[in-house]
């Protein structure tokens, strides 16, 4: 009877003791489109979040203690990203990881900065993010629309030079910014377009829009926005008898682009930033993925990537508190999968460059010229 009593008084020792550790973990935010039409990228950042939290965790946590992953789904729409950053914000949250589209990662930063809670958004690519002096806690660790579209703009003026080319974008925050950052480097390398247009987001059928591109007698298409209307256009293209080059950004670097637009993914181009799963220094975490039955892809490893910063910012600074995390960020380089990373004083990472990949039998590699 007293070893019965023993081994009970020992469970429940050990139980108070574990929910002491739970209780005492330290909780961070992750935000993103867990619903809606691109859950693909919500999805890819959610993994990339866990990982890194199970591995931190792993390794002793942050400060001795756990992360727990607190997450809200902003569907990327700008009403309920706002709903979620203050929730986050009330939670008093040292640390978020989102938001994913640029529409909501933008007015989300507005309640962060207030509430001096740190966002580090691994996706949004809008200058405007990280342009105002005043929010000195928000943060990205992907590259920005004016860098990618130096590239994609350079890139089709070189390969295109004396052709027909037609800019398009669907009117959302990501979607006009790269399409006028493109344009405007490729204007400014000699090459000017012979349409620049818009489309609605979410239509089914974008045949008209279709019909006007074979009008002008374009060569290519310039397209800014997300992999669904990525893919419709693509393959309708294709369907319609238009054989003009497909460019785009950073949208198409997922399978579901692949997948859904059929034989009109076929030799798509677009930016994107470093293949970190093609990383050899990289190949320990990315088997972790692979054994879990997630590979990762997209936005992953840039998710992973986050959490590593803010997490040796913390062990640095030797504290959560948003504004000394905020300076160690700005000040130190972080170990990542990136490598070393560096943040500047608006909240960008220095030297993030884009690189041209296209699209070919399922796969996507980068180009060479």
């Amino acid at each position: 009877m007293k070893r019965f009593l023993a081994i009970v008084t020992m469970a429940a020792t050990m139980a108070i003791a574990a929910c002491g550790k739970k209780d005492d973990a330290i909780e961070i935010g992750f935000a993103g489109p867990i619903t809606g039409f691109n859950a693909v990228f919500g999805e890819q950042m959610r993994r990339g979040a866990e990982q890194a939290v199970a591995d931190i965790n792993t390794a002793g946590g942050v400060l001795g203690k756990p992360l727990k992953l607190r997450i809200g789904d902003d569907v990327c729409d700008p009403k309920q990203a706002v709903a979620v950053a203050n929730q986050m914000a009330s939670a008093k949250l040292p640390f978020v990881l989102g938001h994913f589209c640029s529409g909501s990662s933008i007015p989300a930063s507005d309640v962060y900065a207030e509430a001096n809670v740190i966002a580090m958004s691994p996706g949004s690519t809008n200058p405007k993010l990280t342009d105002d002096p005043k929010k000195k806690t928000i943060f990205r660790i992907c590259g920005r629309d004016d860098a990618q579209g130096r590239v994609a703009g350079a890139w089709l003026a070189k390969n295109f030079a004396g052709k027909r080319v037609a800019i398009a974008h669907d009117r959302q925050a990501y979607s006009q910014g790269i399409a006028d950052e493109t344009k405007k480097a490729m204007n400014a390398a000699g090459l000017q377009e012979v349409l620049f247009d818009t489309i609605t987001p979410g239509e089914k059928d974008y045949s008209a829009f279709v019909s006007k591109l074979k009008q002008a007698r374009i060569d290519a298409l310039y397209y800014g926005g997300y992999p669904i209307e990525a893919s419709l256009l693509a393959r309708q293209m294709r369907e319609q008898g238009l054989e003009a080059a497909f460019i785009s950004g950073d949208g198409l670097g997922t399978s579901e682009f692949w997948n859904a637009a059929g034989e009109g993914a076929e030799g798509a181009v677009f930016t994107f930033g470093p293949d970190l799963a093609a990383d050899p220094r990289n190949a320990p975490i990315v088997q972790r993925f692979t054994a879990a039955g997630r590979p990762p892809e997209g936005y992953t490893l840039y998710a992973y990537a986050a959490l590593q910063a803010w997490a040796q910012a913390v062990a640095k600074a030797g504290t959560t508190d948003p504004t000394t995390v905020a300076a160690t960020l700005r000040s130190n380089k972080a170990d990542t999968v990136f490598g070393p990373v560096t943040f500047d004083q608006k909240g960008d990472v220095i030297g993030e460059g884009f690189i041209m990949y296209r699209w070919s039998k399922g796969k996507f590699a980068p180009l060479t010229g």
